[in-house]
């Protein structure tokens, strides 16, 4: 799609477009400086592209960071977000808000849930989460010190809770005192967990609850083991421990199924939503199965969670979804990438140690004794209109929209072979 293409399009008004460099001086002034911004602003996308303010465009392989589910200005998210707002946006849970009512009752009937509570962050997802598995150790398992068990290189927010949960000390320095209650293991090492477990339970600790993600993202782009995720299930029947899973950066179809969780052959106790759960309209999801919904009246609230606006266009993205055979397309187009990508490692041995992943969420991991880095990749791509995002120093994270077609797959694959020509390995 070229520019003029873009400026035809109904959904961007013409008198929004800037074509003009964008002096980021004023921004940096104003803005709090938590985030190292690569040096291009965006003012609009359709599709699996977007344009900067200068008119240039670029594939987007990021989505928002797996957010984007159906891609920039989808016809269907555009008619919901505009009859929505001219509606009822907001009115809080002080009432019944049904379109909330119909979103719940997707998501129980297309997983393995039984109660949701919705939210606006996958951080808040997991604090609920956390909550909940806090109150069943307390009120059902009698436990006065529950313990959470958590991965070492997961990821799960940045709320005080949940950068303690998430096993990563470079997200955990300076916020001490942190969260007690959380220990740390190996990721798919279940001698790991059961050595925790026996040595947590002699204490006057106890595990009340396993909190993983089923795919690492910001860790590393690492897939769960099927039988590690199994012995957990079985560990956590044979103890009453829960089961909890972050499916924050997985859920809604990016792996191929609606649910990461689907690939390793279990259900969960607990799972959490949010990324991809509306497309890019902030949303969080925290799902349980019904034996463990201990929350009362008063004991967990969001201002903003579950509102009309964001429901409509969650259920929007659901039953797109359901609807247009994009689960397909992420099963076929992810393998479709994978094997580009292994043909690009094919080429480049000396620089590229592993190519994985599930659906359209992959990984291309560099050597890790060689001098290159993921930005200096990621800048690469992006210098030839590819955007993609970093994963750990030595990890490139590809997580397009799920309805990226097989040219845009093909188009992305070529820059990535044109970027490692570029950096003269």
């Amino acid at each position: 799609m070229t520019t003029e293409t873009l400026v035809e399009n109904p959904a961007i008004p013409v008198e929004s477009v800037m074509l003009t460099p964008y002096d980021p001086t004023e921004f940096d002034t104003n803005v709090m400086g938590t985030y190292g911004r690569f040096p291009i602003a965006l003012e609009r996308g359709a599709g699996c592209c977007v344009w900067d303010t200068s008119g240039r465009e670029y594939l987007d392989f990021v989505a928002g960071i797996a957010t984007c589910t159906l891609g920039h200005a989808h016809p269907a998210l555009i008619e919901t977000v505009t009859q929505q707002i001219q509606t009822l946006h907001h009115v809080s849970n002080l009432y019944y808000i049904p379109v909330q009512g119909e979103l719940a009752k997707w998501l129980v009937e297309h997983s393995c849930a039984e109660r949701v509570f919705f939210c606006n962050s996958g951080a808040e997802a997991n604090e609920g989460a956390i909550k909940l598995a806090r109150k069943y150790a307390h009120t059902v398992l009698e436990i006065d010190k529950p313990v959470i068990l958590t991965a070492q290189a997961s990821f799960h927010g940045r709320t005080l809770a949940t950068i303690t949960a998430t096993g990563q000390p470079k997200y955990q320095k300076h916020f001490d005192p942190l969260v007690p209650g959380f220990c740390y293991v190996p990721y798919n090492d279940i001698q790991a967990v059961e050595n925790a477990i026996a040595e947590i339970d002699e204490g006057d600790q106890r595990v009340a609850a396993i909190m993983m993600e089923p795919f690492q993202g910001e860790g590393g782009v690492r897939p769960g083991d099927r039988e590690y995720f199994q012995r957990l299930r079985k560990i956590c029947d044979e103890t009453g421990i829960l089961l909890i899973m972050d499916e924050v950066q997985v859920g809604m179809g990016r792996t191929g199924t609606y649910w990461g969780y689907e690939n390793l052959g279990i259900e969960p106790d607990i799972f959490t939503s949010a990324k991809g759960l509306a497309g890019g309209i902030p949303i969080g999801a925290m799902m349980c199965k019904k034996f463990c919904d201990v929350f009362s009246p008063g004991d967990h609230a969001s201002t903003f969670g579950g509102n009309p606006l964001a429901c409509a266009a969650a259920l929007t993205v659901a039953k797109t979804l359901a609807g247009e055979a994009i689960l397909q397309n992420v099963q076929e187009r992810g393998e479709q990438l994978r094997t580009r990508l292994r043909a690009i490692a094919a080429k480049y041995p000396h620089v590229v140690a592993e190519v994985r992943g599930w659906g359209l969420i992959n990984g291309m991991e560099l050597l890790a004794d060689i001098d290159l880095t993921s930005v200096e990749v990621v800048k690469a791509a992006m210098d030839l209109g590819l955007l993609l995002v970093p994963a750990g120093p030595k990890v490139i994270r590809f997580v397009p929209p799920l309805i990226v077609s097989a040219q845009e797959i093909e188009r992305a694959a070529q820059v990535v072979e044109e970027a490692m020509a570029a950096l003269a390995i």
